[in-house]
């Protein structure tokens, strides 16, 4: 599936109060409370040794995707230009060696 049409897709779904500036603050909190899930699911191997649970993380990940995606959205961004702009940057960075490092525009 093409980022594109899962974003498309993903409108279909979105019921949340969209006096809240379209939208955006509610799937960005949606967002940081999916990211917590996923955490919790990591910190469980740390603390009890627990085995991976993938289908659980990728239950996260998927809701993750989602409010991602509902982000970009709101903010009239395509998440295919986010993807390729991610791997520029990644590709920029890895060129001039700067993959470590802080700031967004290294």
């Amino acid at each position: 599936m093409e980022m594109a049409d899962y974003q498309k897709y993903s409108r279909k779904t979105a019921i949340y109060p969209k006096e809240l500036r379209g939208g955006i603050f509610y799937a960005s909190l949606g967002l940081s409370g999916e990211v917590g899930e996923l955490l919790n699911k990591v910190k469980k191997i740390a603390r009890d040794n627990a085995e991976l649970d993938k289908d659980g993380i990728k239950l996260e990940l998927g809701d993750i995707l989602w409010y991602v995606a509902a982000i970009a959205e709101e903010a009239g961004i395509n998440l295919d230009d986010v993807a390729k702009a991610n791997i520029e940057k990644l590709e920029k960075r890895r060129e001039n060696n700067t993959i470590k490092g802080n700031g967004d525009y290294r």
